[in-house]
């Protein structure tokens, strides 16, 4: 069984910055892609960004221009670098990957923006 792991979570000012990382437990194939999802009180969960495979990135307009995905295969290792927080920024993000059979998630990490 996959188990993946958010760190990297945390409390952090408007326009703050904040990495979150996601690390597989052991190695998966067939990656189609990765990507992280976030879920705020009362909301439903909502795509972030992803990164296929290829190196193709998404991103949700939200968060276009101040959120980077990137991976690291030898380490099993998906990030998200979040520059230029905001207040609605404040969720639960979710770390997935899904291949050719499977769709895995984790547990979330918490990221809250406040002053």
């Amino acid at each position: 069984q996959v188990q993946l792991v958010e760190s990297g979570g945390g409390l952090v000012q408007p326009g703050g910055s904040l990495r979150l990382s996601c690390a597989a437990s052991r190695v998966i194939f067939s990656i189609v892609s990765r990507g992280w999802y976030r879920q705020a009180p009362g909301k439903q969960r909502e795509l972030v960004a992803t990164i296929t495979s290829g190196g193709v990135t998404n991103y949700a307009d939200s968060v276009k221009g101040r959120f980077t995905i990137s991976r690291d295969n030898a380490k099993n290792t998906v990030y998200l670098q979040m520059n230029s927080l905001k207040l609605e920024d404040t969720a639960v993000y979710i770390c997935n990957i899904q291949t050719r059979a499977s769709n895995y998630w984790g547990q979330g990490t918490q990221v809250t923006v406040s002053s």
